[in-house]
């Protein structure tokens, strides 16, 4: 029976181990020897997906240990697999997400991973080159979730224009909504805009560099959690690491704002002054922003991926427009 034919029999759930496994695994038994081993290999090992790695199980085809063939090399025929065999074995259930299944890949380097029932036992395995196939289907899933796109399975050639429209109009019509906001806020500090009009041009400079460093962070953060490099438990962690760089990235790009903006605009340094202190301030927050809401969003049980670019940049400008404008009622005495 193939593989496809199997996973249909069993339905398991769609995009987990078990409908990306194979059927075809060495499985042993521990009271064999390592000649009775290779025997063994030998006789039923032509069709199998891989006989590197072989798999230990008992009558009822609970998985028991791992085995490789280096480890049957490099001990005598007499020696029994109970004795050679590593009893600790990473594996994954037939119902665990594929996402899932290819961290362990890249966490442990592995060339197949056992996938076992709720009962422990060993219905397939999934390999290196099946898995291959999963790490590039959910990287492009994540790189549609950060453009704000719903994740489409076709091919971009093969995808109609108002299947890709509708991708997208959901997600643009959520940020443009939200970006009403930013609209919101320019309106309620219009009198400032009269009394000082320059104020107003250096607005598109705050939210653009805003934007910018949030989407570093979150950019980082997302690639993070998708190799297992970054967890939600490392959230204050993150934090306080952000907002270091932040400050680090924010004071460089203060001063060197403040230098050109006494040049360009002599007798307004105070002016001057508002702009890199709330540039300070948007780079700080965009920095924390983008750090956190990925970690949220998984700690939410969300796809880390949606809290990106789009969403982050909205976020961002909304927040730093308002610091910039209570900033410039403090420092200039506006009402």
């Amino acid at each position: 029976m193939r593989q496809n034919e199997i996973n249909l029999l069993l339905q398991y759930p769609e995009n987990s181990a078990g409908s990306i496994m194979t059927a075809e695994y060495m499985a042993l038994k521990k009271h064999m020897t390592v000649e009775e081993a290779f025997a063994y290999i030998r006789d039923n090992g032509v069709n199998k997906e891989t006989i590197y790695t072989c798999y230990v199980t008992d009558e009822r085809r609970a998985l028991e240990g791992v085995v490789t063939v280096k480890d049957l090399l490099m001990n005598p025929y007499e020696a029994r697999l109970s004795d050679i065999m590593d009893p600790y074995v990473i594996k994954a259930s037939t119902t665990e997400d594929q996402e899932e299944v290819a961290e362990k890949f890249t966490r442990y380097d592995l060339l197949s991973l056992p996938v076992v029932d709720g009962e422990n036992r060993l219905v397939g395995i999934v390999t290196v080159d099946d898995i291959v196939d999963v790490m590039e289907q959910e990287a492009t899933e994540d790189f549609e979730k950060m453009a704000a796109m719903v994740p489409s399975e076709k091919p971009y050639l093969k995808t109609s224009v108002f299947m890709l429209a509708r991708n997208r109009i959901m997600w643009l019509l959520i940020l443009m909504v939200s970006s009403m906001i930013t609209g919101g806020i320019l309106a309620r500090y219009e009198n400032a805009f009269a009394v000082i009009p320059l104020l107003v041009t250096f607005i598109p400079m705050l939210t653009d560099t805003g934007g910018n460093a949030g989407s570093q962070s979150s950019t980082l953060i997302i690639r993070g959690m998708a190799v297992g490099e970054i967890e939600p438990t490392d959230i204050f962690r993150v934090l306080w690491k952000e907002l270091r760089v932040g400050m680090v990235v924010g004071m460089i790009l203060s001063l060197v704002n403040y230098v050109q903006l006494v040049i360009r605009f002599p007798g307004n340094e105070r002016i001057c002054l508002t702009v890199v202190v709330s540039l300070f301030a948007t780079v700080l927050l965009a920095k924390a922003a983008g750090s956190i809401l990925p970690m949220a969003a998984r700690l939410m049980r969300l796809d880390p991926a949606i809290m990106a670019a789009p969403l982050i940049t909205t976020i961002v400008d909304a927040f730093s427009l308002v610091i910039y404008f209570q900033i410039a009622c403090r420092l200039l005495s506006l009402t």
